[in-house]
Parts: C-alpha cells; structure tokens; sequence
C-alpha cells in the first residue's frame, strides 16, 4: 500500500462526527429554553411549573435540563425514533446524577397517542409539529397536548417565518470546527409545504449532506392561534424576539401583537389551557 492510499484512507471530521451532538451544537441552547419556559411560565400562571413533558424530544436535551432545576422537577419526553431516543439515553440522561435520571422518563410513541402524567408545562420545539399538515390533523395534536396538561397547564411552541422562509436557499453559519447549513430546498406557494435539508462541513474539507430531512407545512403564526383556540385554549400570545445593536436576534423574546416585518424571524407561541 502505497503512502498515499493509506492517507486517504484515514477517517475524516465528518466520519468521526456525531450529527446529533452537531445537531444540538447548531440549533439548540436547552439552558435558555428551560429558563424562558419557567420564566414564562410563572410570569403567568404565578408559580413554578414543575411536570415538563416534551413533545418530539429527539435527544431530550431540554427533559435532561429540565430536572436539573430542583428534587421536586420531572420530565417525560415522547419522540416515535427509537435510535435517536437510545442516543438520548446514553449521551444525555446518562450523564445525569443518579437521583436525576429517575426524574427523566422518554417514552417511545407517537406525540398523538402518548400517556404521561398531566404536565404543567409541555413544549413542541424545533417546529416538530409542522409535520401535522392539514388543519384537522394539527387541531387533533394540539387537543392532544391540551388534553395532556393539567388545569392550568400552559403549551409552547414554536415557529419560524418571513419572506425568507418561502425561498428555496441555503444559509451557513461557521462554529469552531465545523459549518452548519440550512437548506430549503423546496416551497410550493399553493400549499406551503416546505422541504428542508440540515448538511454538515467540516474544516478538512469533508461533508454530511442531508444529515436530517424534513418535510414540513409552513404554518404562521394567526394560523396556529386560531387553531389553537379551536382546541379548546383560551388564550395564546405570541413572544418575538429582540433585537441587538447589529439588529440581530438577541435571544430575549417578550409578548407582541404585531411583530417586525423582517425577512427571517422566529417566534414562540405560548397558549394557556
């Protein structure tokens, strides 16, 4: 074997990658979704939530985070992948105290007919439940997760939207070894379907294409509201982020009734049971 072929042979960034350690590096900051859902919720209700189920949970980062706030904290993450919820278990809940991970429970079923004990709080995050792309279909899921809330339980999530959103583009953004790129790679006007494509580079040159897929309904934001309220919610608000001195998001999202006309925004819906 000549020098050259056993170099090209040695594993590259991206054969030695983890897509959902990457995955969770790009899009997700569990300690600031756990703070705004707490904040938010006694803000309105008063109180400390303290049952917190997580609807499509993945790797169930934000469950994990969630029971690291006191004794008194649990969490149940529901998600229909298996081997994403193993990942979860080892990488994730594994790394828990031992007095932690008996407050994390992950079930593995369909958000639509799972059963957990009534929540104070449930979140759909990471705009999991556009999969549900008719009206009908999405009332049913969020009389589901009405139905999973205790009395004055509170359900979050969230969504994402602007001219921006209806383009088929791609938009990079560099992190310390390794680039994250989002790609639309496909909007039909007529029915707001939306396919969306998560790739991976990395600094030697090597690439995760496709690393997650999905196919989605762009949902906006008066749409879910009113559905919302079919279900049976009383009241929904909208939180839109802030802006920095850049004009940039800065992570700080308070109610708004109008909201900016940006090109790309995202946005929670917070609605009260």
């Amino acid at each position: 074997m000549s020098a050259k072929t056993a170099v090209s042979r040695r594993p590259t960034m991206a054969d030695k990658a983890d897509i959902h350690d990457l995955y969770e590096k790009s899009v997700q900051n569990v300690e600031h979704e756990v703070e705004f859902l707490q904040a938010t919720f006694q803000q309105i209700r008063g109180r400390k939530a303290y049952v917190f189920r997580e609807d499509f949970c993945g790797t169930a980062s934000a469950s994990c985070e969630w029971v690291k706030q006191g004794n008194e904290f649990q969490s149940f993450g529901v998600d229909i992948d298996s081997s994403v919820l193993e990942w979860g278990r080892k990488n994730r809940v594994g790394r828990l105290s031992a007095a932690e991970q008996a407050r994390v429970q992950l079930l593995e079923a369909d958000v639509m007919s799972a059963e957990t004990p009534a929540a104070d709080l449930l979140a759909a995050f990471n705009f999991s439940y556009f999969i549900f792309d008719t009206r009908d279909q999405l009332r049913e899921y969020f009389k589901k997760a009405y139905a999973a809330l205790k009395d004055d339980g509170v359900f979050f999530v969230d969504l994402f939207g602007g001219p921006e959103a209806q383009e088929e583009t791609r938009e990079k953004t560099k992190h310390k070894r390794f680039s994250y790129i989002w790609h639309q790679a496909e909007f039909h006007p007529v029915t707001n379907y939306i396919r969306c494509h998560i790739h991976f580079k990395f600094k030697d040159g090597s690439k995760i294409k496709k690393a997650f897929t999905y196919e989605w309904r762009l949902w906006s934001a008066p749409e879910i509201r009113e559905i919302l309220a079919e279900a049976g919610f009383k009241k929904s608000t909208l939180y839109w982020e802030g802006e920095d001195e850049d004009g940039d998001g800065n992570g700080e999202f308070t109610p708004e009734e109008k909201g900016e006309a940006d090109l790309a925004w995202i946005a929670y819906i917070v609605a009260e049971k």
